[in-house]
């Protein structure tokens, strides 16, 4: 017999019905994701096939955390007894007495019916369902079949491409529009993505009459004076100069000016009735104006009224001006983008958004789309419904729309489910809109009466997540904000009613709580100690270190307790801002394991930078700057002192002082001159792969770093990766090319990492700590972060502006949109508060703590006092319910381990590994051989000599065969152009001497066509004892009877007969002919060296070639 429900796991019950259209509306920690896990499995255990559902999640991580789950206990039901599998479908009100056998074999088989599922479960987030759809039908969406989803930083570059070619162009109407851009300061790509955010609104003619209306320009601009006649006008002015006094005169000769069309009469007016914010002054008649005329007061009231209209219709010609301007540009930007989209064959993530709702709503193809699809999906279920955009409403939408109409392929229930919650809403610059969640329930409760079905409504008011406190702080902060929590007040029941909670408010730090240390000298842009974002985040890392060192203790659920660990606490900010870098620096400095950022901006990060001034000064001889910014870096690792031992003296490069200081810095100089070899030859990413790998740069940033700096690091090789996929590779190139790369990666901080996790609330949506700490509460500055656009009427779109130059229609839009985004601010804490387990810690800097209508910390100060919290140490206020004073528990060090005897191969020296196997190079061996005359040669000249055989040896790989009209070209390019580019007289002297060769008659049958040039050949030489002998030939002509390698030799010294040959040549002849005797076999084969400088052919006997070989082979 199964035990009786709990109210919270009955809710939970009731919400995961498989066969109601469900609506729940679910508060922070009350297990939603394990309803939608259970809505799924009791689906799948009534027989509906996996491919029939489709869950649609916010999230990527969302969905994989909801499959994995799904996963887990369809895998355990398949693994269960009897009893024990009856019991666990019982929890899902499957009545145990009433599961028959038949029930649980269907049980254990949906693990492996959801793996064999075609295309797996269809649990993705919105995104990827209509990239789906669009893929399954191009033709009908009128997109390509390989289109590929354009990413932010591609995204970026595009536009910036477009930008930069309209702003060239007079016909874009960007010179218009350009001069407010600047004034806005704002950045070029804000501008774009605020006109993709609102492209909808574009579609208005800039010069017709409907965009004049939405500003009130279809009326003449209103007479100040007008709102009076002119008799009472006349009485005024003759009033205020009789009776007036000083500020009644001011008025009169303002009110005469503008009467008689003076020049600056409407300054003089704007002076006289006007404060210098704009606003109306609070004029007062004397005792005598009074008298003479009692309503003096309402007169001047109406005047400054009437002044301020006026004023507004020259502000709204001003805003209508720009926005001619604005839209003008935008629907050329439009076009020019869309068209760009198009020829790449890209879609954006809002491309695949519109592009589903058009095919399941607009297209001519829906109804055959909606066909194939009411085949194909039976139930949805919407998470995070609060954070979908209306334009994703309109999919899913479409999806369900003939759910509620009663007509369908098929004749089983088919039903919706959503789950959200308003007072989580916090992305509206992703198109979120919380008011959008009521009114879908609305509008589905009404669909479902109109087949006479009802819409199952549920609540989820219980946390399984925090403690009582906390609770009860949530909902006394918001208890009075119904407008954050989407129209109802907070309620919250915690589910573990005796669990250990804990609140403290600390005392809020303003620049009065700390002494002003700054020196005259110091930055005035770089942060002070003193300042509070720094004073607060030093006294959170010293509280952190208290509690670490002392083992303070967490209480638990039960009566149990352990000591605080740094994994335990998740630190949240509102953005990555001062105070955010200023708690990871203080953090670091306590020596608190942290996971550093959760976000990184790439090129940003300090690890990125380094390897980016290596390449930078690898790439470009000469900059001193970044070659000394890589040898600080943990790159090459010279110290400031070895940095500025370097530089001080020097009377060149800071590359040539390198050079010439090895000893002192083996280091910095292996690693440069390494790269200083290989940058010719290796692509951006071998070349950072080589200095992370082979010269240990990756352990030493891991070391210095941590993960934040490995995950940087592997962020940046994958741009190296991208670049080479899109471009041809160079080091320059790469290095131009990442100037317009700014890619941000999201980091995964895992909390059983045992590392305090920093981050912001939007990140840190859906998950939790026992410990929270929330510092970032003081009132916000400014509306950094807000778009340049506002939506205007019903179609128009305008430029916010500043709130003196707004007229009164666009003032009431930025009016609303400021409201909304305070909404939204009141939400983002309610996300905040939440996340806290156990115990939670409140905190707040800035210049003061504000007012409770806009300042978080004095909401939550309020709230505690109505709560009624007791006063602590050091002025903070403590609220805790069931929190045990506990003795610390310093973590005590492990109990030393028994000695044991070590094992005796620890004493034996160990077999050495047999040596790798080394081909013999021809070549090698042959240079190991020359006499001390040619070894004693200087270093240049040697380089010199092996650069003029290369490039004849190119020569003459290539001229055979050819057009003799075409060799001085040939030539060129072969020779003058390249890293190491010959001279015009240079080439010309190679190539006559080539071209002699090839044209003498003698040495025709030698650059015949049958011949082959530079061959490369490899093979076991048996009179070596199998060794493997690899070289190249640079001219092999393989005959019936017999084969001839003959190899061209460039030296000054030329032999006049085969005695005079050197021994390297022997050697290396030799080996060549081992290999090729083993190639050839039963083929004779004849070597010959050509002397190019004389054209003398001189054959190598075979006897000295054997007696070298012997003579190796001895070795």
């Amino acid at each position: 017999m199964t035990q009786p429900r709990d109210a919270a796991t009955e809710a939970q019950v009731r919400a995961a019905r498989p066969d109601a259209t469900t609506w729940v509306a679910a508060n922070a920690g009350s297990g939603k994701t394990r309803v939608l896990t259970d809505r799924v499995a009791r689906l799948l255990l009534r027989g509906t096939d996996p491919q029939r559902i489709l869950c649609l999640t916010f999230t990527k991580a969302a969905a994989g955390e909801m499959q994995n789950r799904l996963f887990r206990r369809l895998g355990e039901w398949a693994m269960l007894e009897d009893g024990a599998l009856r019991t666990e479908l019982g929890k899902l009100d499957e009545g145990a007495q009433a599961i028959s056998a038949a029930h649980l074999a269907r049980a254990r088989t949906l693990f492996a019916r959801a793996l064999e599922t075609p295309g797996g479960l269809k649990i993705q987030t919105i995104h990827s369902f209509c990239e789906a759809l669009l893929r399954r039908f191009p033709l009908e969406a009128g997109v390509s079949p390989q289109f590929e989803v354009l990413e932010e930083r591609q995204g970026a570059q595009l536009r910036a491409g477009i930008l930069e070619r309209l702003a060239d162009d007079p016909a874009s109407g960007f010179a218009d529009l350009a001069p407010h851009v600047l004034a806005a300061d704002v950045e070029p790509d804000g501008l774009l993505t605020d006109i993709l955010s609102l492209r909808d609104r574009f579609g208005l003619d800039p010069d017709g009459a409907e965009l004049g209306r939405v500003f009130g320009l279809d009326r003449p601009a209103p007479d100040p004076l007008a709102v009076l006649d002119a008799a009472t006008l006349a009485t005024l002015i003759s009033v205020l100069d009789e009776k007036g006094g000083k500020v009644e005169k001011t008025c009169c000769l303002a009110l005469i000016a503008q009467r008689d069309g003076l020049p600056g009469a409407i300054e003089q007016m704007q002076a006289a009735f006007l404060t210098a914010t704009g606003a109306p002054r609070k004029l007062k008649a004397t005792k005598a104006v009074e008298a003479a005329l009692p309503q003096t007061g309402d007169l001047l009231a109406a005047l400054a009224e009437g002044l301020l209209a006026h004023l507004d219709h020259g502000k709204a010609v001003a805003a209508h001006a720009k926005a001619r301007a604005l839209i003008r540009f935008g629907r050329v930007f439009l076009d020019a983008y869309e068209a760009a989209k198009l020829e790449l064959g890209v879609l954006e993530f809002d491309d695949l958004i519109r592009g589903a709702d058009a095919l399941l709503s607009r297209a001519e193809a829906a109804e055959w789309v909606k066909y194939k699809l009411d085949g194909g999906i039976d139930h949805v279920l919407v998470d995070e419904a609060q954070d979908t955009s209306p334009e994703q409403w309109r999919v899913i939408d479409a999806l369900v729309a003939e759910f509620f109409a009663g007509l369908s392929a098929r004749n089983e229930a088919r039903t919706l489910f959503v789950v959200g919650d308003e007072k989580q809403s916090i992305y509206s610059f992703q198109g979120a809109d919380p008011r959008a969640f009521g009114a879908q329930a609305t509008r589905y409760r009404g669909q479902l009466a109109d087949v006479a079905q009802a819409l199952e409504e549920c609540d989820l008011l219980h946390s399984f997540r925090s403690a009582p406190p906390v609770l009860a702080l949530v909902d006394k902060v918001f208890e009075s904000r119904s407008q954050a929590e989407g129209g109802g007040g907070t309620r919250h029941i915690p589910f573990h009613g005796d669990m250990p909670g804990r609140v403290e408010l600390w005392p809020f730090v303003t620049r009065d709580d700390a002494p002003d240390d700054a020196e005259w000298w110091q930055p005035i842009d770089r942060p002070l100690p003193s300042d509070p974002p720094q004073v607060l985040a030093a006294r959170i890392a010293a509280r952190l270190r208290d509690m670490l060192d002392r083992g303070a203790m967490l209480p638990l659920k039960g009566g149990a307790a352990r000591p605080v660990s740094a994994g335990d606490v998740l630190i949240l900010v509102r953005s990555r801002g001062t105070l955010f870098h200023a708690i990871l620096k203080a953090l670091k400095d306590a020596r608190i394991p942290v996971a550093g950022a959760d976000r990184l901006k790439v090129m940003a990060h300090l690890a990125v930078r380094d390897l980016l001034s290596l390449l930078k000064a690898v790439a470009t001889e000469g900059d001193d700057l970044s070659l000394a910014e890589a040898l600080r870096s943990p790159l090459m690792g010279v110290s400031e002192a070895g940095l500025y031992r370097l530089a001080k003296d020097r009377r060149g490069t800071l590359a040539e002082a390198l050079e010439q200081a090895g000893e002192d810095h083996p280091l910095a100089v292996a690693v440069w001159r390494d790269l200083r070899r290989q940058a010719d030859f290796l692509r951006p990413y071998e070349m950072l792969e080589r200095v992370l790998i082979r010269h240990g740069a990756a352990a030493r940033i891991r070391a210095r770093m941590g993960a934040e700096g490995e995950e940087a690091v592997a962020a940046f090789l994958q741009l190296a990766l991208d670049y080479e996929r899109v471009e041809p590779p160079s080091l320059t190139g790469f290095i131009d090319w990442l100037s317009s790369a700014d890619p941000e990666i999201k980091r995964q901080l895992d909390p059983a990492s045992g590392e305090v996790r920093v981050m912001t609330i939007h990140g840190a949506k859906g998950l939790e700590a026992p410990i929270v700490i929330l510092p970032d509460t003081a009132p916000p500055r400014g509306n950094r972060g807000r778009s340049m656009l506002r939506p205007l009427g019903a179609r128009a779109v305008a430029l916010a502006g500043t709130a003196a130059d707004r007229p009164r229609a666009l003032a009431q839009v930025e009016e609303q949109a400021a409201a909304l985004a305070q909404e939204e601010r009141w939400r983002l804490l309610y996300v905040a508060l939440t996340r806290a387990e156990s115990w939670l810690i409140v905190a707040g800097a800035g210049d003061k703590e504000g007012d409770p209508e806009t300042s978080w910390y004095a909401a939550i100060r309020d709230a505690m006092a109505a709560l009624g919290p007791v006063e602590a140490a050091d002025g903070v206020q403590v609220l805790s319910s069931d929190w045990p004073e506990l003795p610390a528990q310093r973590p005590r060090d492990a109990a030393p381990a028994a000695r044991q005897p070590l094992p005796d191969w620890v004493l034996e020296r160990p077999e050495a590994p047999p040596a790798p196997e080394l081909a013999l190079a021809p070549s090698r061996e042959g240079a190991a051989a020359k006499d001390a005359a040619v070894r004693a040669a200087s270093e240049a000249t040697q380089e010199a000599a092996m650069l003029r055989g290369t490039r004849l040896h190119l020569l003459l790989e290539h001229l055979p065969g050819r057009d003799p009209a075409t060799r001085d070209a040939l030539a060129r390019r072969l020779l003058c152009e390249g890293d190491e580019p010959a001279t015009p007289e240079e080439a010309a002297a190679l190539l006559a001497e080539a071209a002699a060769l090839v044209d003498d008659p003698a040495l025709a049958w030698i650059f015949a066509d049958h011949g082959l040039g530079e061959v490369a050949l490899a093979g076991r030489v048996d009179a070596l004892g199998g060794r493997i002998v690899r070289g190249q030939i640079d001219r092999l002509l393989p005959g019936a009877e017999e084969v001839w390698a003959i190899d061209f030799k460039s030296d000054a010294f030329v032999p006049t007969t085969a005695d005079e040959i050197p021994e390297a040549y022997a050697v290396q002849m030799a080996l060549y002919r081992a290999a090729l005797g083993q190639i050839y076999p039963g083929r004779p084969v004849r070597i010959a060296l050509l002397w190019t400088r004389a054209r003398r052919l001189i054959e190598v006997p075979l006897a000295r070639m054997d007696a070298a070989l012997a003579t190796l082979g001895g070795h």
